[in-house]
């Protein structure tokens, strides 16, 4: 059914100092923050406080900050502009790391070859391959997340998919050694990658493309741009997609055809204009939405005997 993510606590690290000094020494002071909102920082613009949120500059203070968390046995999670997270109510209890805003570098490589940052979104992947006649990452361009989620999750759309065009990873192994690993080392398929499952944190991708008129590019950008906000309920903070397509279905036609359209509990609503996406209509909670995703699932499986499987990762305490 539904999975909570990282839930667990590890004695009690609230407002410990050593902890804190730590990670001050690591990152910098002004990088470090806590008891911070998570509704802050996910665009469903829900989610209660983390003990520490950290924020390191470069891939180096990564390294350094994961090696010191692993050694000490403190629980962390990586984030980066939270697209598709849902975050209870109470909060987190141990560090979220975020690299959105600070590794966020992006640079055209030769002729065919984008560099990336984990934390650079994806959309300003899409427009730096543009700028460079690059194609084969329009599909990306409207996918609200950043490079280290869209390797994590190999995100795509309209065809495309992240691990098509990916070249190779650099990655923060969970003792914080930094090392590259080919595309084809990384087990991708529908929405999954090896780089959760091997404890990887994404730190950098080269992408290959292939040169192109940047006029077709354009067109091709503005046109899945277009279908987007035809299609989707981009007017409401959500965390996208709320389940993963099931095989031979579309998740977004059961639910509709399920009568869910429209369904509320407190401030979370099945969206009547795309039904595979949960909103927060205004002042959802958590287990608004955590209670509406359930009771979606059970009326689905009824009805059609489909288990639909969330696509949004629930982390935190609900």
């Amino acid at each position: 059914m539904i999975r909570i993510y990282d839930s667990w606590i590890y004695g009690d690290i609230m407002a410990d100092k050593r902890l804190l000094d730590a990670f001050y020494e690591i990152t910098g002071r002004e990088h470090v923050l806590t008891d911070e909102m998570m509704s802050r920082h996910t665009t469903f613009r829900i989610g209660g406080p983390a003990d520490y949120f950290v924020m390191p500059g470069n891939i180096g203070e990564l390294a350094s900050l994961i090696r010191f968390l692993y050694e000490n046995g403190t629980p962390y999670t990586v984030i980066g502009n939270g697209s598709n997270l849902l975050v209870g109510d109470r909060g987190y209890r141990g560090v979220i790391i975020q690299l959105f805003h600070n590794l966020e570098q992006v640079e055209a490589v030769g002729e065919t070859m984008i560099r990336a940052q984990a934390g650079a979104l994806l959309a300003r992947v899409a427009s730096a391959a543009y700028d460079a006649s690059l194609e084969g990452f329009e599909f990306a361009g409207g996918i609200p997340g950043t490079i280290g989620g869209a390797a994590v999750m190999n995100a795509g759309a309209y065809g495309g998919e992240f691990g098509s065009v990916l070249t190779d990873l650099t990655v923060v192994t969970k003792t914080g050694e930094i090392k590259t690993v080919p595309a084809k080392e990384l087990a991708f398929g529908y929405r999954t990658s090896a780089v959760a499952g091997e404890s990887y944190t994404a730190a950098e991708a080269r992408i290959t493309l292939v040169p192109g008129d940047r006029s077709v590019i354009r067109a091709r950008m503005e046109d899945f741009r277009e279908r987007r906000i035809s299609k989707q309920p981009l007017e409401f903070p959500s965390a996208g997609s709320t389940f993963k397509r099931p095989e031979g279905f579309y998740a977004g036609k059961l639910i509709m055809e399920a009568g869910l359209g429209g369904c509320r509990i407190g401030g979370a609503e099945v969206s009547l204009k795309h039904c595979g996406f949960v909103i927060n209509r205004g002042g959802a909670t958590a287990e608004d939405v955590r209670m509406l995703i359930a009771d979606i699932q059970e009326r689905v499986m009824d009805k059609y005997h489909v288990m639909l499987e969330p696509e949004v990762r629930f982390l935190g305490e609900f």
